[in-house]
Formats: C-alpha cells, structure tokens, sequence
C-alpha cells in the first residue's frame, strides 16, 4: 500500500497496521466502528468540545455578560489572560501523566474535572468570579496534549502527521464553532423561551458541560489505551509482537542509559546478545508481513528491533523530564508553538471585539462573532493541510529536516501577514477577511506542521514533549495577550504587528538546530 496514495478505499476499510507496534498505516476517517477510526474521532470530538467550553465566555462577554455583572474592557482582558493560565500548568502537567496512566485515561481526567467549573460559569456575579472561573475552565485546553498523544500512538510515522493535524484542527474548530453556538443558544433562549438576558447567559453554558461528561464517559466505555491494548502492558505486547516476527536475537538491545526501560526481559537480552554475536541478522522480504512500499517502512528485522525500542513510551522520571526540557530539540517545538498557537489563542480572544472596533456601521453580537468564527472553523482545512503537507514531504524526502524547514517557512509567512494585517489596520470587510485568512492558512498549517514533527523527537517520551510544546502554545498566548492589554483596546492593530515581529525572529533564531538529537534511536 502506498502510504499516501490516495484511495477512497481507505477511509472505511480497517487500515494495514505496523506488525510491530500495531500502529495504523492509514486513516479509517469513515469508519468509526473500527478501532482506529473510533479513537481517531473521539480524540478529536473531545478536544473540540474541551475547547468549545474554554472559549464560550468571549461571544458573550464583552456585550452581554459584561453589561449584566459590570466589568470593564480592561477586566475583559485581564480574563483573557487569566483563562489562558490554567492551561499552560495542566499541559505541562498532562504530558508526564499521558506517560504515566495513559492518554486516554488523562484525556477523559481531564474533561472530567473541566466540566465541573463549566457547569458553576452560570453563578458568575462579580469580576472576581469572572476570574476564577476562567481560571479553572482553562483546564479544559490542557485535553490537547492527551488528544496528540492518543493519536500518535494510534498511528504509523507515515500518516502521523496527517492524523495529528487532523485530530487538532477539528478539535481547534472548537474556538470558532463557540462564537456560531454561544450567541445562537443565547438568543434562543431569550427570543424562544423568553428567558431575561441575566438569566439566558447563564444557563448557556449547561450545554456544553453535558457534552463534556458524556464525551469523557463514552471515550471510557469505548476506547482503549494502545492499539495493543491496555497501557501497562505496552511494552510487553511490543517485545510479544517481535517474538513472533523472529526479531529477537538481532542485535545488541542497549542496555542502561536513556533507551533502556526494561521493556525486553533477562532472557530476551541475553537471546539478544547470543544471536548477535554469531553475526545473525534477517532481513525483511517482500514476502514478510514486516514489510511496506514506502521508504520509510523499508526495515530489516535489527532496524526495526531498534526502532520499536527506541519508540515505546516509558514511565517518567524526573530525570527523563529534565533532559526532555532541557534538549535543543524541544525548544525547537515550543519556541514556533509559542509563536504560532500563541498568536491564535491571542487573536481568538480579541478578534469579534476587534472586527466590531473596526467596521462601521457596528456590527451585532451575532454578527461578528460569526466572522470572528471563520478563524477558527479555517483549522478544519488549513491545521490538517500543515500535517498533510510534512507527510508527503517526509515520504518524497526520507528526512525529518523536511518538516523542520517548512515549520520555519510557515512560520516567517506568518509573521508577515501578521504584520501586514496590524499596519494596515483596515476598515474594509473584503480586506480584513481576505489578510486573516491568509495568515490563517499558515498560522494553522504551521500548528498542524509542528505536531507532524513532535513524533520524531524523543518518541520514546512522546507525553513530555507534547505537554512541553503544548504547554508553550500557552505561554505564547498568555505572552501575547499581556502584549494586547499593555496596548489597550484601541491599539488591537499595533498588538498583531507585534506578534508578527516576535514570529519572525523566533523561527530565524531556531531553524538551524537539527530537528533529532543526535544518535536517537527511533523517530527517524
């Protein structure tokens, strides 16, 4: 099978999976009875929801919440930041605990524990209630990191990236799916059910609690942890499917230092060792169930011994994390998520007010949220498209350096256009429109290109990078929004030049680490 040759066939047929690892070779996106379909699309549905939830105050707070419980614009803004910090603590949180318990587990953990203060939203009456609510609904963009590691696990390095952008971009579709859902369940309750605006806001929110419980219950009951089965027993169900593929015996196993997690046994180890120093190695056929077409599953049986070594996810220690963020690598990730998701969260948070401060005649509540909405609905094209892009790179190539440079090339394309949106600062529809989806087609492909890169480095740790990098898309966001309350509410045009100028420099300071520390195994 051609790994990214496309075939209508392999949206509803159960992918060929890697012997090994059982990881996908395809994406099942029509078939959610299969396993990987059906993690495919609970991953994705939950981010989505999680993020619907986190960003449900804006639609409604600069004009209805705000005149019902008195704060000011700047308060409005304080929020905004206030939001994005919970967030940033639980994705660096949930990175290690992916590691440890399970994605899934963490996953539904975490909407679990989100739905609680989405369900208390409705008994905001003062600022300081403002704050704390949106202090602790930030806890629901912590389900990004679990929704890329979920998925990583699920599927092969070939598709990897695809999947990942896939499951973030829909997810991300939350953010503007919020500013369509909020104002509509909003103005139905008050023009249907004729409830007063004080208390319609308030039991807008009901909503997407229910959804969130039910989706953490059902991803539970559904789903399971690995493609081989429960998460405690991973490595033993790798070294099994190697057993029975006559790859043990090929080669020296590392033993000590960073790769050795006791995944292979005493007598596995010393099978190892025995067979290896007779010289033995067996090469993977056509006729062997371990072999692919495409380049990057060309592998014979020590090849793919040390990949699978190097790629299952151990327990955490504090030193494995340490060294995880302490590697030139993993700031790689961070530094252009901080910029790229950064900027989004940011510009989320403002765009409705921003498009309103600039259009004459004013627009409603309805109506700029809906256009405020199209930014975000753009991550169901434009994040997979980034994924999509670095695979067929990847393959066409055969070098993870492939990915790297679009990330970077995404990245100065995006700076551009964000500093061209900010000097022009129009006050015409068509243009404003056109610039933001020009640099939502990079800003979002660029978030989609990075986690299609994150699988490669430190597979082995996958939930620790992912939670880094997460974890850094916040901070940007906080960063930037800090940045768009030092200027004020006026002054939303000088904010996203700002953003633009920080793109650039960062992406320019970082293109020339390599993408994979040197002498990893795995990820290649």
């Amino acid at each position: 099978m051609a790994s990214l040759g496309f075939s209508p066939r392999l949206l509803v047929s159960a992918p060929d999976v890697n012997p090994v690892n059982h990881k996908a070779r395809s994406i099942p996106f029509l078939n959610p009875v299969n396993v990987y379909g059906r993690v495919f699309h609970f991953a994705w549905f939950g981010f989505m929801i999680a993020f619907w939830s986190w960003y449900a105050f804006p639609p409604l707070l600069n004009d209805v919440i705000a005149a019902d419980i008195h704060v000011t614009k700047n308060e409005i803004l304080i929020s905004n930041i206030i939001g994005l910090t919970a967030t940033l603590i639980i994705r660096f949180v949930s990175g290690p605990c992916c590691d440890r318990f399970g994605p899934r587990n963490t996953f539904a953990g975490i909407l679990l524990a989100g739905a609680i203060p989405t369900f208390c939203s409705g008994g905001v009456k003062n600022v300081a209630g403002l704050y704390a609510i949106r202090f602790f609904v930030g806890i629901l963009g912590g389900t990004f990191v679990p929704c890329q590691v979920w998925t990583t696990g699920f599927f092969d390095k070939n598709v990897v990236g695809t999947a990942n952008a896939l499951t973030g971009g829909f997810g991300n579709a939350g953010g503007g799916i919020t500013y369509f859902v909020m104002p509509a369940i909003y103005n139905s309750l008050v023009r249907n059910q004729h409830e007063t605006r004080h208390v319609a806001w308030r039991v807008s929110f009901i909503v997407p609690g229910i959804l969130i419980v039910v989706t953490a219950l059902a991803m539970l009951l559904c789903c399971p942890d690995t493609p081989t089965g429960k998460w405690s027993e991973r490595s033993t169900a790798v070294s099994e499917n190697m057993r029975r593929h006559s790859m043990v015996g090929v080669v020296d196993v590392p033993t000590g230092g960073a790769f050795d997690d006791g995944s292979l046994n005493h007598h596995e180890k010393d099978a190892t060792s025995s067979d290896s120093s007779s010289g033995e190695k067996k090469d993977v056929g056509p006729g062997d169930p371990t072999h692919f077409t495409d380049h990057e599953a060309h592998l014979t049986s020590e090849q793919m011994l040390d990949t699978a070594k190097g790629e299952v996810v151990r327990k955490p220690s504090l030193k494995e994390c340490l060294y995880v963020f302490a590697s030139p690598q993993t700031f790689v990730t961070g530094a252009c998520y901080f910029c790229s998701f950064g900027a989004e969260l940011a510009i989320n948070s403002i765009l409705g007010n921003y498009y309103t401060t600039q259009f004459k005649p004013r627009l409603s509540v309805q109506e700029s949220g809906n256009w405020a909405a199209m930014f975000g609905l753009l991550n169901v094209v434009f994040r997979p498209l980034g994924g999509f892009v670095a695979d067929a790179m990847y393959k066409a190539t055969g070098s993870v350096w492939s990915k790297k440079a679009l990330l970077h090339a995404y990245g100065l394309i995006t700076g551009a256009f964000l500093i061209v949106i900010g000097q022009v600062n129009s006050h015409d529809k068509g243009t404003m429109f056109g610039l933001v989806a020009g640099m939502a087609f990079f800003l979002e492909g660029g978030n989609g290109l990075n986690y299609a890169l994150v699988p490669h480095v430190h597979p082995y740790a996958n939930g620790i990078i992912s939670g880094i990098t997460g974890g850094c898309g916040n901070l940007g966001g906080i960063i930037f929004s800090v940045i768009i309350k030092e200027v004020g509410p006026t002054g939303y045009g000088k904010s996203i030049w700002i953003m633009g100028v920080i793109s650039i420099c960062v992406n320019v300071l970082v293109a020339v680490i390599p993408p994979i520390p040197k002498g990893q195994v795995g990820g290649r």
